[in-house]
């Protein structure tokens, strides 16, 4: 996965060095730890079904995302978090592992991750990241930039 993500990272214009860690970096946690950084740039990268077709949301790892902000992002009547199946299906990526890169389908940028001079993204795994700044993955990737935090909580799920 991690050669996908780099051969996709140049297509984009992308230099990124996609690094294999020790430890797992699944979750936001345990990315932040990974690479000792606030897990507000851990940049989670969730896929949504909306009104039955998938989407890519890239999140700040320090909130949830607004399920009714994303229903107004994407002028949809109904969206729900994809499943396992539905992740690898619309992605090539596992949960866990997923990069914007190398992914066609419509992606919303969280705008919380534009006030770090840079940001991690998953790698391919579970175990795989890469710096970026984050306009420059925005832009790259073709991504709409816009606030997705629900406003009611501040957590690390989805």
């Amino acid at each position: 996965m991690k050669d996908k993500v780099v051969k996709a990272a140049k297509e984009a214009g992308l230099q990124v060095d996609v690094k294999t860690l020790d430890q797992p970096t699944r979750t936001v946690t345990e990315a932040a730890t990974a690479v000792g950084c606030e897990e507000a740039q851990i940049a989670k990268t969730l896929v949504f079904v909306a009104d039955g077709d998938p989407v890519l949301v890239v999140a700040s790892g320090a909130h949830r995302v607004d399920t009714d902000a994303l229903c107004d992002i994407f002028d949809v009547a109904e969206i729900r978090q994809a499943s396992p199946d539905e992740v690898r299906v619309a992605t090539g990526y596992p949960v866990g592992g997923v990069s914007p890169l190398g992914c066609s389908i419509p992606i919303v940028f969280d705008e919380a991750l534009l006030q770090y001079a840079k940001i991690y993204v998953a790698g391919g795994d579970g175990n795989t990241l890469f710096e970026v700044e984050p306009r420059t993955l925005a832009d790259a990737i073709h991504a709409k930039v816009a606030r997705v935090a629900d406003r009611r909580s501040s957590s690390v799920s989805a």
